[in-house]
């Protein structure tokens, strides 16, 4: 007969254990947030429904949405979707997640000469690294019907199956971000590029010469910013070589909406008088800036 004492042990070495292996398994889950997609009842609801659908993924471990409502808001955040790199890691790291997800959705009544009134139920989902605070994809899925009800559900519906892709999304961005992790431990020894300084003047002082282009380019204005009505402010990181071409174009402050595209086209296209020193070709870093307004109708 086992004594009641012995019992007891052996029961709490149980629950140790289960605790200790369900705190492991949270530890090496991928913590995601879902945060609020604007003030309206189809924001919230939108939200709410692609953090259920996230939280069946047995990889994902969805943070509670008071708890990362409540991080973001002390950490000042107002629902922007245009955000520079540091300002996105700063809010992933207020809210204690690997990754989060941010928007904005709405059901609208629309009007139009060649159809009846009709409302459209649409969510523009940013999925945002906090490692990198960089924006891993943007997507707006948008539905048209008679009623905002019929409108809504549609959107809704379509939620559902869109979380798993975007877990898939998260998944590949993670891996992604270890293998330049693991590239970035190799490069080590590689020189680095010198910053642009921040005005010609200091850039006099200190015997340099700018980068400058031999003609201007202005990125296009995309249809997919148009349908979402988008206004923001890109910013690119480029190097830019001895030769004055650009070796490498990175977005240090995005905007989405197919607006970061656009820019990093444009600056592929760019052609420089190399930087110099005492009359001398340097590799170079600058940050161009592209402010993106829609066209007049």
């Amino acid at each position: 007969m086992i004594k009641p004492l012995r019992i007891f042990l052996i029961n709490s070495i149980i629950c140790a254990a289960t605790l200790y292996v369900a705190a492991q398994t949270n530890s090496q889950r991928t913590r995601v947030a879902v945060l609020d997609f604007g003030e309206t009842e189809t924001g919230r609801r939108a939200a709410g429904k692609l953090a259920h659908a996230l939280s069946s993924s047995d990889d994902l471990l969805i943070v509670a949405r008071d708890e990362s409502r409540a991080a973001a808001h002390g950490a000042g955040y107002a629902g922007s979707l245009n955000m520079s790199l540091q300002e996105a890691r700063d809010l992933g790291a207020a809210i204690g997640c690997d990754f989060y997800i941010t928007g904005d959705a709405q059901t609208l009544r629309r009007s139009s000469s060649a159809r009846p009134v009709y409302y459209e139920a649409y969510a523009s989902i940013f999925i945002v690294s906090t490692h990198t605070g960089r924006l891993i994809i943007w997507e707006r899925p948008s539905f048209e019907a008679a009623s905002p009800e019929e409108a809504e559900k549609s959107l809704l519906n379509d939620l559902g199956p869109r979380a798993a892709l975007d877990a898939d999304v998260m998944r590949k961005a993670q891996e992604a971000e270890r293998n330049e992790r693991a590239q970035l431990r190799a490069r080590a020894a590689t020189p680095v590029i010198e910053d642009a300084p921040d005005d010609e003047a200091t850039a006099a002082r200190e015997g340099l010469r700018l980068p400058q282009p031999f003609r201007r380019l202005r990125p296009s204005y995309p249809e997919t910013a148009a349908r979402a009505d988008a206004e923001a402010t890109v910013d690119v990181q480029v190097e830019i070589d001895v030769d004055g071409e650009v070796s490498r174009a990175e977005i240090v402050r995005w905007a989405g909406f197919g607006l970061d595209e656009a820019a990093v086209t444009t600056v592929r296209q760019l052609h420089f008088r190399p930087a110099m020193r005492d009359g001398v070709p340097i590799p170079m870093r600058v940050l161009l800036r592209y402010n993106f307004r829609r066209p007049p109708k």
